[in-house]
C-alpha cells in the first residue's frame, strides 16, 4: 500500500501521525498481556487527574495506593459559652419546684420511692443549670474534626447538623456516633449563614425529627405556663 512504513522498523514511529482506529496517542504505552480494553486505554485527562490527585494526597512511595499521615490544620476558630444560658426569675424556680414536689408527692403515696428519687435529681439539675453562667469554650473546625477544647470528634463518627435559635442566638447542633450523642455549640460571632457552607462540604444540612424527650418536653411547655425550653 501507498505511503505505508515497515513497522518492523522502529526509527517509523517518532515520524509516523495516524488517525483512526487503532491509531496510538502521544505517550500511550503498549499494551500488556492480560489487561482488558479498558485497563490499556488511557485518556490524557485521567492521567492529569491521577497525577493531580496522588499530589494532593502525597502518596506514598513505599506502600502504593497509601497515603502519607497528614498534619491537623486549623482551619477556624472561635470562643463561646459552653452551652445556650438565660437567666430568670424566681417565678420560674418556684414554679418547678412546686411541679417537681407534686410529681414526688404523687409517687411516694403510690409506693414509687426511686423515681420520687430522680425528680429531686432532676428539679436539682435545672436549678444548676440555669442559676450558675456558663464558662468560655474554644471550638475549632480542622481538617481533622471539630475540637471543643481538647477533645476531638472527628468528622468520620460525625452525622447531621442543624442550627437554631435558642435565647435569641444561633446554635450549632451535630450528631455524633460516641457519647455525647449530640453537639451542642454555640456559633459567637460566626455568621449562620457562613457555618452552614462549610459544614455542608462535609455532613449533611438536616434535622433530624425529634426524639421521645423533645416530644415530652413540647408537651409538657404546652401544657403548663412555664418557659421550659428558657
Amino acid at each position: 500500500m501507498e505511503g505505508s512504513q515497515n513497522p518492523t522498523n522502529p526509527q517509523n514511529f517518532p515520524q509516523q501521525e495516524t488517525t483512526g482506529v487503532g491509531a496510538q496517542t502521544p505517550g500511550a504505552q503498549e499494551p500488556q498481556p492480560g489487561q482488558s480494553q479498558s485497563q490499556q486505554t488511557q485518556s490524557p485527562h485521567n492521567q492529569r487527574s491521577e497525577q493531580n490527585y496522588a499530589g494532593y494526597y502525597d502518596e506514598s512511595a513505599l506502600f502504593p495506593g497509601m497515603t502519607r499521615p497528614q498534619k491537623e490544620e486549623v482551619l477556624l476558630a472561635w470562643s463561646s459559652p459552653s452551652r445556650p444560658f438565660k437567666k430568670h426569675n424566681r417565678q420560674f424556680y418556684s414554679t418547678v419546684g412546686m411541679i417537681g414536689a407534686l410529681i414526688a408527692f404523687i409517687l411516694f403515696f403510690a409506693g414509687q420511692i426511686i423515681p420520687v428519687a430522680v425528680v429531686f435529681a432532676v428539679v436539682f439539675v435545672v436549678y444548676v443549670m440555669n442559676s450558675i453562667a456558663p464558662g468560655e469554650v474554644t471550638h475549632k473546625l480542622t481538617t481533622y474534626g471539630i475540637r471543643v477544647e481538647d477533645e476531638l470528634y472527628y468528622w468520620e463518627e460525625l452525622g447531621r447538623f442543624w442550627i437554631k435559635e435558642k435565647y435569641d442566638k444561633p446554635v450549632l447542633y451535630i450528631e455524633v456516633g460516641r457519647f455525647p450523642s449530640r453537639l451542642t455549640i454555640l456559633l459567637g460571632e460566626i455568621p449562620k449563614e457562613d457555618m452552614q457552607l462549610i459544614l455542608s462540604e462535609v455532613l449533611l444540612n438536616e434535622e433530624p425529627p425529634p426524639t421521645s424527650y423533645e416530644k415530652a418536653a413540647k408537651w409538657l411547655h404546652d401544657k403548663i405556663p412555664i418557659d421550659i425550653e428558657s
